[in-house]
């Protein structure tokens, strides 16, 4: 697991790339946040699913 790995949403297929963020999502997210160092309380932008419903697409969880 790398802090630049990519996570992908099981619900909708959405990619959080950790060089680009989330910056809607605010400063907790902003380009060269790693998943890992996202809130508990972030969600998909695209579907409003939860961490725990992204998986590691660049590596192994």
């Amino acid at each position: 697991m790398d802090e630049f790995d990519q996570y992908q949403c099981r619900i909708c297929n959405y990619i959080y790339d950790p060089e680009y963020g989330d910056p809607d999502a605010g400063a907790d997210a902003l380009p060269g946040t790693s998943f890992q160092d996202l809130p508990d309380y972030w969600v998909c932008p695209h579907c409003g699913a939860e961490k725990e419903d992204f998986e590691n697409i660049d590596g192994v969880d």
